[in-house]
C-alpha cells in the first residue's frame, strides 16, 4: 500500500507541474481566476465568503482574487439587497467571453492529449478524479 501511495503522490505532483506548465498557453486566465469564474459562470451571484468557503480559501485570498478579476472587468460587485454590507459577485459579459474561450482551449488541449484513449479509460479517469476531488474536500474540512 505504501508504494501505491508513493506513486499516487508522485503522479499528482507531476500532474500539477505539467498542467501548470501548459496553462499559460491556454488563455488569459490563471488557475485561480478560472476556478473563481467557474463558480459564478451560471449567473448566480455569490458573496466573497461563500466563494472562499467553496474554494477552501481564506477570505483575504478570495478578496484579492476577486479584486484582480474586477480590475480586468471580468466580474462586478453589487450590494446584496438583503444585507448591504455584503457584495455579490457577478460575471460580466467580458468575463463570460474570456472564461468560455479559456475553457474551450483547455478542453481542446485535453482532447488532443487524450485523443487515443478509449472512452472507457476516459470515463474511469473522470470518475477517479471526481472521487479524489471529493475526498480532498472532505479531508480538508475542519
Amino acid at each position: 500500500m505504501d508504494r501505491i501511495l508513493d506513486m499516487i503522490e508522485y503522479e499528482i505532483a507531476l500532474l500539477n507541474r505539467l498542467t501548470n506548465a501548459i496553462s499559460p498557453k491556454l488563455g488569459k486566465l490563471d488557475r485561480s481566476g478560472y476556478i473563481l469564474l467557474s463558480k459564478v459562470i451560471d449567473g448566480n451571484p455569490a458573496g466573497i465568503n461563500e466563494i472562499a468557503e467553496e474554494l477552501k480559501l481564506n477570505v483575504s485570498t478570495a478578496s484579492r482574487q476577486v479584486a484582480a478579476l474586477e480590475e480586468k472587468e471580468y466580474i462586478s460587485r453589487t450590494p446584496d439587497q438583503k444585507n448591504g454590507r455584503i457584495s455579490l459577485i457577478t460575471i460580466t459579459d467580458l468575463g463570460r467571453e474570456v472564461f468560455n474561450s479559456v475553457k474551450k482551449a483547455r478542453t481542446d488541449a485535453y482532447a488532443a492529449i487524450l485523443h487515443n484513449w478509449p472512452k472507457k479509460d476516459l470515463e474511469e479517469l473522470e470518475s477517479s478524479l471526481s472521487k479524489l476531488n471529493s475526498a480532498l474536500v472532505l479531508w480538508n474540512k475542519p
